[in-house]
């Protein structure tokens, strides 16, 4: 899929949220042009999955039409640990063109799918230490999983010009909004509603990335059963606004403890990573998603993880234009990680 030269939106389906941002380029900066975050009803997208497109596609239709969005070029992205395989494989040295006519017989010993039945991506990294072999990172996604997104987002009436994956779209916002130390491992981790996205960076390239069908519905479900309240109002209380008689101060205990499966896996895929290494640790974690606008949830992972840990700011570097409430926009950023991702996606660039 190529672009035609018109500008795009960035556009992040979440299971809860949908998040869109258009940058304009100029002068070798960026600056902000769109941003809007829509919620969705429950239920509409489980596991990565469309479970009911017609009201998906109207909640898109409606994004589109209270965001003010004039271009129809998107760029959209997808994860999930069933769907999504990323490997970081060894392959004799080729040149792109070799690989791109034998990529589907190299991949076939590590796609657990049949290949018939999956897109195939590649991107060669770089020579390895020993001769004659290089490090290739390895990209297989169902078809019929992006089949249904880009269908979804036709019917909505925008173009699908681009699909990324959400761990390599987060990867192109910290390239652009920080410094990149060589030999520095930082692990970026972007916790949405269903879905954790876990991509560790050395030195600004992909060296490990994991997702997990696991996220902050969690607490939404914990508060619903604590305090018999309405999914809508568990959301409130995640966001610190009262409801119901309940407080935001006695929500945090229910919190606190719905938050002990995502820490777990989040300590396990960074001992799985140490594991695989050689004794190479993370220096710091950039978190992203819903859950980092949880209160002290980044003190948390850093107290859990034994990692300094900060929330990710995805216009760090971006130019915000005067007519934004930059207010509202800082508050709400951590959420839009991967929708800025894609927005800085160009025609070529892999």
């Amino acid at each position: 899929m190529l672009f035609t030269g018109k500008s795009s939106i960035g556009l992040d389906i979440g299971s809860s949220y949908i998040k869109t941002v258009r940058l304009k380029e100029s002068k070798g900066s960026y600056e902000l042009e769109l941003f809007d975050i829509h919620p969705l009803p429950p239920e509409l997208i489980v596991d990565g999955s469309i479970i009911d497109s017609l009201r998906l596609v109207e909640s898109l239709k409606e994004m589109i039409k209270k965001a003010g969005v004039k271009t129809t070029n998107a760029v959209i992205s997808i994860s999930g640990h069933s769907s999504v395989i990323i490997k970081r494989i060894s392959l004799p040295e080729m040149s792109e063109e070799e690989l791109s006519e034998s990529i589907k017989f190299e991949a076939e010993q590590y796609v657990p799918f049949d290949i018939e039945d999956v897109n195939l991506d590649f991107q060669i990294i770089g020579p390895k230490e020993e001769p004659g072999q290089m490090d290739v990172l390895l990209v297989a996604v169902k078809k019929e999983i992006i089949n249904e997104r880009i269908s979804v987002v036709k019917e909505a009436g925008l173009n699908p010009i681009i699909v990324d994956i959400d761990s390599f779209a987060l990867e192109n916002m910290y390239g652009t909004n920080y410094e990149i130390e060589t030999g520095k491992n930082v692990a970026l981790l972007n916790i949405g509603a269903s879905t954790i996205n876990m991509s560790i960076l050395k030195g600004g390239i992909s060296v490990f990335t994991r997702d997990s069908s696991l996220g902050s519905n969690l607490h939404s479900e914990a508060l619903q059963r604590e305090f018999n309240i309405s999914y809508e109002n568990a959301e409130k209380l995640k966001k610190g606004e009262p409801v119901e008689n309940v407080s935001p101060e006695d929500a945090h205990s229910v919190i606190d403890a719905a938050s002990e499966d995502i820490l777990s896996e989040i300590v396990r895929s960074f001992d799985y990573y140490r594991s695989t290494t050689v004794h190479e640790d993370i220096s710091e974690v950039i978190l992203s998603g819903g859950c980092a606008l949880l209160k002290n949830f980044a003190s948390i992972v850093a107290e859990r993880s034994g990692i300094e840990t900060r929330v990710a700011e995805p216009f760090r570097n971006i130019n915000i234009p005067k007519r934004f409430d930059k207010v509202y926009l800082d508050e709400i950023a951590p959420m839009l990680g991967v929708a800025v991702g894609l927005a800085l996606r160009k025609q070529g660039d892999r």
